[in-house]
Formats: structure tokens, C-alpha cells, sequence
């Protein structure tokens, strides 16, 4: 399998699940994962939140925990690393505005190294227009950026996950399992039960 060196991108009010959930997990499978934000460095917190959509027009937000960043991202060279992993929440708010982020995703794409998205983290992708032509899924709120971006948003069941080319996409948290799964596979991943 060969340990693979994972970047995550995040911000204030990033997801809580989606950014705790993929850094324990791909560490425990023993690749090394750096938890990166612009302006801030390694030991500094960002905060989180808890999205859930509880049948009304759109979802509620609950504080999360204070997420402790690894690596600092000043000291991030992209070339050091084998994917990219951008968790939803409000932070693609935040990191879609940050030229420096954008530069990170563009060449994860023109590399062709895997790229995992989630939830709000396809608003980073579009913002860094690398969904041309692409299928992908995301949040339901983000579908008109993904397709002004010149994707395809697709609607897949919240707990499935959809692969195109380098890239593996899901709606929501509860995609989990299979966006885990699918993306330790673009990676070489092999686990066995």
C-alpha cells in the first residue's frame, strides 16, 4: 500500500464529522494526513460545527469541538503530497476566497492525484475551476454552483459517494463508509477485513 501523504485544507466552522471523521480514519490506516489553514499554523484551532438538516428550509448549525491544525499551511508545498481532502461546512466560504487554497486544488487536479470533496467542499472545487466537464456530488445547495462551474451535479442516495476520474465526491456526512472507502482506493489503498 505505501504510506500516502494527504493534505486537508480547513477553516472556521468547517463540518465537524467531515473534518474529524477523515483525519482519524486515514491516519489509522497509516497514511499521513496534515491538517492545514490559511494564516494559521500548526497547534492553532480551528473551530467547528454540527450541520444537520432537521425538515427545515435549509440546515441548523450546533458548535462543534476546536480542531487542532498539524501543519502550518505557510509550509505547505503541494508537491510533497500524494491527494487532497477538502471537508464541507461554512469553511469553503471561507477557503474558495483564498487564492492560495485555489492554487493547491488546480494542482492536485493537473497532477492528477486523488482529490476527495464532500458536502460544501465542491464550492472550493468550482471556485478553482476544476469541475469542467465533471460529474460530482455535493450538497444539494451547492448543485447551481457546480453546474455554473461547468460540472454535472449529480443527486446520489446521502450515504453513497460518486468516482470520476481522480476525483471521489459525496453529499453528506453519512456518506462516510463509502467515501472512505472509495477514495483509500484511488489511493492504492487496500484494506483487509
Amino acid at each position: 500500500m505505501g504510506v500516502k501523504r494527504i493534505l486537508l485544507p480547513v477553516g472556521d466552522y468547517v463540518e465537524d464529522y467531515q473534518v474529524m471523521v477523515p483525519f482519524q480514519c486515514l491516519q489509522t490506516v497509516g497514511h499521513v494526513v496534515h491538517a492545514v489553514c490559511p494564516d494559521k499554523r500548526a497547534g492553532e484551532r480551528v473551530k467547528t460545527a454540527v450541520h444537520e438538516y432537521e425538515g427545515d428550509q435549509t440546515y441548523s448549525e450546533r458548535p462543534g469541538h476546536g480542531f487542532v491544525l498539524n501543519a502550518s499551511f505557510a509550509e505547505v508545498r503541494p508537491e510533497n503530497y500524494d491527494a487532497l481532502v477538502i471537508p464541507g461546512g461554512r469553511a469553503p466560504e471561507y477557503l474558495r476566497l483564498q487564492d492560495s487554497v485555489l492554487g493547491l486544488v488546480r494542482y492536485f487536479f493537473t497532477a492528477g492525484k486523488p482529490v476527495a470533496s464532500i458536502c460544501h467542499g465542491a464550492q472550493v472545487l468550482a471556485a478553482a475551476g476544476v469541475l469542467e466537464g465533471k460529474v460530482c456530488s455535493a450538497a444539494p445547495g451547492v448543485a447551481p454552483e457546480v453546474d455554473q462551474a461547468g460540472g454535472f451535479w449529480v443527486d446520489i442516495p446521502v450515504d453513497g459517494a460518486h468516482v470520476e476520474d481522480n476525483l471521489v465526491t459525496a453529499p453528506a456526512w453519512p456518506a462516510h463508509p463509502d467515501w472512505l472507502a472509495k477514495f483509500l482506493q484511488l489511493l492504492g489503498s487496500r484494506i483487509e477485513p
